[in-house]
């Protein structure tokens, strides 16, 4: 099996909710998703998706995956996709950095492995635990009463954890943590989630001001040394995210005590073959983690299920649904949460399809940006 063609396509996804809020007054509208399908010269064909939360949070953007993937297309022309570290290598030696920007290329490599082999993608990163992975909703930066009905509306939907976006006024934020805890239940989680908002001194007023609730606290400050001191300063327990963008932090925040939790997404740390390197690694040392991606539709919310429905449970924190989040589809047979009332509410299912087990909707996707063919 050999690449003969890469193609490109820019998809929009506009938000049920009209938008989405966080720290420093950040907050979008519509996510600009790229979708990548990547032919090969036996007729199969796999897909994969990338989609930055804007230029303002990671060092990510849309028009920058595009163009980054431009750049690589070139270098897979006549690879063997199944060949997963290998590929992984071209792209790095031919591209230093941006991982953001390999992770849609390595996803559609994934889902042609499995398409191979006639395996579904959480066959080959491991094998298939429990009925499903147990979902989290983030919840949008409002004043506190909004933000506590959305919780209590969510929470009737079937989900149990939930993220809070934080990191604005100290007083305001004690307030929002206040009353969204206070709708929720036993066995309910929260995670006050800053995205790195807080200076030092506005974490220290905050995590002593909540000292007495049950609640999960979540990258407060810019800087990992940041971090790490507020996490000195609390028995909360603790999460990282921003902080964490491969196996040297990790290793790192283990060796530090610096976290009771790890956020992996997929496209932060290149794709599903570093994403899974590093869940590995957070399962050899007993670091629970949540799966998830920087935002995505349908092909990055089916990645997510397969990774995180492959990760032994009792280290499976939470994993997201974002194309629950959007109103366009961009393809079929992606996993959808279960229903309220059923067996299984609240959790994600990995389809049992070979590979992702997705079909792009061409009438969404439309005309590729660009497409890179071998020479016939």
């Amino acid at each position: 099996m050999k690449i003969e063609r890469v193609r490109a396509f820019q998809v929009d996804l506009p938000l049920h909710e009209g938008s989405y809020n966080w720290s420093g007054g950040k907050s979008v509208e519509v996510f600009d998703s790229t979708v990548v399908a990547i032919d090969t010269d036996t007729g199969a064909s796999g897909y994969g998706e990338v989609c930055p939360l804007g230029p303002f949070y990671l060092p990510a953007y849309g028009a920058g995956a595009r163009a980054g993937i431009r750049e690589l297309a070139p270098h897979l022309l006549g690879e063997d996709p199944r060949q997963l570290e290998r590929l992984n290598r071209t792209m790095d030696a031919a591209l230093k950095g941006h991982p953001y920007v390999k992770s849609a290329l390595d996803m559609a490599c994934w889902d042609l492995l499995g398409k191979a082999c006639g395996q579904p993608a959480t066959t080959l990163l491991g094998g298939r635990f429990g009925a499903g992975a147990t979902l989290y909703r983030a919840i949008s930066q409002q004043d506190p009463d909004a933000m506590a009905e959305r919780v209590a509306e969510h929470r009737r939907a079937g989900y149990r954890r939930f993220q809070l976006k934080v990191g604005g006024d100290p007083g305001i934020d004690v307030e929002r943590i206040r009353a969204t805890r206070a709708v929720l239940e036993d066995g309910d989680v929260l995670v006050a989630d800053a995205n790195t908002g807080w200076l030092m001194h506005e974490a220290a007023r905050v995590v002593r001001a909540v000292r007495e609730v049950d609640v999960y606290v979540e990258q407060p400050c810019r800087t990992y040394e940041e971090c790490l001191q507020i996490r000195r300063r609390t028995d909360h327990p603790f999460v990282l995210d921003e902080s964490v963008d491969g196996l040297t932090p990790l290793l790192r925040g283990h060796a530090d005590g610096a976290m009771d939790v790890v956020n992996l997404k997929i496209s932060k740390l290149g794709g599903l073959t570093r994403a899974r390197q590093a869940r590995d690694l957070c399962v050899a040392l007993g670091i629970a983690m949540t799966i998830e991606d920087s935002w995505g539709g349908d092909i990055v919310t089916a990645a997510i299920a397969h990774l995180a429905h492959s990760t032994p449970p009792e280290l499976l924190f939470s994993c997201t649904d974002f194309n629950s989040y959007v109103t366009v589809s961009n393809a079929t047979g992606a996993p959808r949460r279960s229903q309220p009332g059923s067996a299984d509410a609240g959790l994600l299912t990995a389809s049992r399809q070979p590979g992702l087990g997705v079909e792009p909707r061409w009438e969404v996707l439309g005309e590729p940006v660009f497409e890179t063919a071998a020479a016939v």
